[in-house]
C-alpha cells in the first residue's frame, strides 16, 4: 500500500491565489478611486491626480502583495520540511510510538484486530507510505512543493495588476468624464468580479450565480465604501 500524501492537486492553491490577488487589488483602487471621483462633485480633482493615485496604488500593492505571497508560502514549506524531519527522526528512535499512532488513524477509518495489524505491517514496510501517512493524518500537513513560495508570488503578483488595471482603464480616456469613467468602472469592475466567481465555481463544482454575485456585492459594497468617504471627505 503506497500513501501518496505528495500527490497535490493545484487547482485550490491556484484559485486561492488568484482570488487573493485579482479580488483585493480591484476592491482596493476602485475604492481609492471612487473616493477620488466622489471628491469631484465637491471640489476640483484633477484627472491626472486620480491616475497617479491609481498606478502609486498598483505598484506597491502587487509588489505588497506578492511579497507576503511569497514569505507566508515559505513559512509554510518551512513548517512542513522541519515537521517531516521530526517524524522521521521519531520513526527511527521511537517506531513503537510511531505505530500506536498510525493505530489509532487506522481504528478511525474503522480498522480492527486482525485488519488493523494487517494493515499497519503493510504500511511499516513502506518507509514513504508511513512518513506521508503521518504528516497528512496526524499532523494534517499538505505537501508544499519547493516552487512554490516564487509560483505563488508570482500569481498573486500578476493578478492583483490585473485587479488594479480593470477599473483604472476608464480613466486614461478623456472623453469621458471623471464621474463617466467611475461609472465605466464600476460596471467592468462587477463584470471582472462575476467572472472571479464563476471561476471558483466551475474549479469548486458549486453555484455559478451564487458564486458570482457572492463576488459582486463583496466588492462594489468595498468600493462604495470608499465612494461615501471620499464624499464626505471632500465635504468637510
Amino acid at each position: 500500500m503506497q500513501l501518496h500524501a505528495e500527490d497535490s492537486h493545484p487547482h485550490p492553491t491556484l484559485l486561492s491565489d488568484f482570488i487573493l490577488g485579482s479580488q483585493d487589488g480591484l476592491v482596493n483602487v476602485l475604492g481609492i478611486l471612487l473616493g477620488l471621483v466622489a471628491a469631484s462633485l465637491v471640489t476640483a480633482v484633477p484627472r491626472e491626480l486620480v491616475i497617479i493615485a491609481g498606478l502609486s496604488a498598483l505598484a506597491a500593492e502587487s509588489l505588497s502583495m506578492a511579497a507576503v505571497a511569497y514569505t507566508s508560502t515559505y513559512s509554510r514549506l518551512h513548517l512542513y520540511r522541519s515537521e517531516r524531519e521530526r517524524e522521521l527522526r521519531e520513526m527511527r528512535e521511537v517506531p513503537e510510538l510511531e505505530r500506536e499512532e498510525v493505530r489509532v488513524i487506522l481504528r478511525g477509518w474503522g480498522f480492527e484486530g486482525a485488519d488493523l495489524e494487517e494493515m499497519l505491517r503493510r504500511i511499516e514496510a513502506k518507509p514513504k507510505a508511513w512518513l506521508d501517512l503521518m504528516m497528512a493524518f496526524e499532523l494534517n500537513l499538505s505537501y508544499i512543493p519547493p516552487e512554490a513560495p516564487r509560483r505563488s508570488a508570482a500569481i498573486v503578483g500578476s493578478a492583483t495588476v490585473l485587479g488594479h488595471a480593470i477599473p483604472l482603464i476608464p480613466f486614461f480616456f478623456v472623453a469621458l468624464s471623471l464621474v463617466n469613467a467611475g461609472i465605466v468602472a464600476t460596471v467592468l469592475s462587477g463584470i471582472m468580479l462575476f467572472g472571479i466567481g464563476l471561476y471558483e465555481a466551475r474549479v469548486t463544482s458549486g453555484s455559478i450565480l451564487k458564486s458570482g454575485a457572492k463576488m459582486v456585492l463583496i466588492g462594489l459594497g468595498s468600493g462604495f465604501a470608499g465612494f461615501l468617504l471620499g464624499h464626505f471627505a471632500a465635504a468637510l
